[in-house]
């Protein structure tokens, strides 16, 4: 099947964009190309990804990369296997993006496996190269028809939407047509549509039992909130969704997480963006979204149930005292008073003081203070 065949049977709309974004790959190659014919070793130059290197943008209130470089050249024998992955990769991506096909990262790791001295030594080295290609082709890798190995995570409450799918268009109310795992956010979330809604707010929560917690307190239906459950450290598409929920629909976006300095980093990477993905930012931050606890300050107030902070804990928080995402009054305070307590808690501690506490008290207290109700 020849490529001309191939995009014929395209839709016109994807096929504009495939060819775009094939353009904007073979830019790369083309690059190579030219500096070879120019006598010159080819090389890529990228930002370096680390906490020293990222800075606030005030146009957008994201974090972003600042204007420290690196450069990868074909002048030492790990630059030129670097760009010859590089090469392989675009190759792989032109061809799916040619038949409108997609893969997930995981398979492509696979796939590499046929590509010699180009296979990839670890997920994490794959990974690491789409990241590349969409800092230099300024697109997302869902522009690469790519997708990851875990899905987004589940919205309920009183929101209507419609999501274009292969198999057509299908409308869906995120409380009254699904059960109790809510809507699954797609990995796409482009292909949404939000068609109506009595939401006054979004509260995006970090475990399954306090998503679940407010589902039976019939939080939701109260308050006239929609519950986010972000599954942990959340996935890309449930970041773009908390976004789209906040810009499109102007809801206040809520983060409800455990106690502690790595669930004090899902808000950082909700609010302002991840270190790793920070030239993705102005597409998944949501600057507008709020920390709602569980703060430290309340495992003194309420005397919640705690662990002890372990080494990782403390030297993680003293890190968390040097990121820019941190440097306000609220969390230098809030970091330095959990280190002299020495404790963490999660959410569920709040069932100490009762399964309805939480919904009853704790949140509404909170929701009040922050002037969100």
């Amino acid at each position: 099947m020849t490529e001309e065949t191939t995009l014929k049977e395209i839709p016109e709309s994807d096929q504009k964009k495939n060819t775009h974004t094939i353009s904007r790959l073979v830019e790369i190659a083309q690059v190579w190309y030219d500096q070879i014919a120019d006598g010159e070793i080819p090389s890529i130059r990228l930002p370096t990804r680390t906490k020293q290197n990222i800075t606030y943008d005030d146009a957008s209130e994201v974090w972003k990369y600042g204007e420290r470089e690196s450069t990868r050249a074909a002048s030492t024998a790990r630059g030129a296997t670097h760009l010859l992955k590089m090469a392989y990769v675009i190759g792989f991506l032109k061809g799916q993006l040619t038949e409108n096909r997609s893969s997930t990262l995981r398979e492509m790791y696979y796939i590499s496996e046929s590509w010699k001295k180009a296979k990839f030594t670890a997920q994490d080295e794959s990974n690491y190269l789409v990241e590349d290609l969409e800092i230099v082709t300024a697109l997302e890798r869902e522009a690469f028809h790519l997708r990851p190995e875990e899905d987004g995570a589940s919205v309920f409450g009183p929101l209507k939407l419609r999501e274009t799918t292969r198999r057509g268009a299908r409308e869906i109310h995120c409380r009254d047509d699904v059960g109790e795992a809510g809507y699954a956010i797609p990995n796409n979330v482009g292909s949404v549509e939000f068609i109506d809604h009595d939401a006054k707010f979004v509260i995006a929560m970090e475990t399954g039992g306090m998503y679940a917690r407010l589902q039976e307190n019939g939080f939701d239906e109260e308050y006239n909130c929609v519950l986010v459950h972000l599954k942990g450290q959340p996935a890309r598409s449930t970041r773009r969704m908390l976004k789209k929920l906040n810009e499109e629909l102007k809801l206040p976006v809520l983060i409800f997480t455990d106690g502690d300095p790595w669930s004090y980093r899902i808000y950082a990477s909700v609010a302002y963006g991840s270190i790793k993905s920070a030239h993705m930012s102005e597409l998944l931050a949501t600057p507008a979204a709020q920390f709602i606890g569980v703060q430290p300050s309340d495992i003194r107030d309420y005397d919640l149930p705690a662990d002890t902070l372990s080494e990782q804990d403390i030297a993680a928080l003293k890190a968390e005292l040097t990121d820019p995402r941190f440097a306000t009054d609220y969390w230098r305070d809030q970091i330095n008073l959990q280190l002299s307590m020495g404790l963490k808690s999660e959410q569920q501690a709040f069932a100490a003081r009762g399964l309805d506490f939480v919904t009853g008290e704790y949140l509404p207290k909170r929701l009040k203070e922050m002037g969100v109700v």
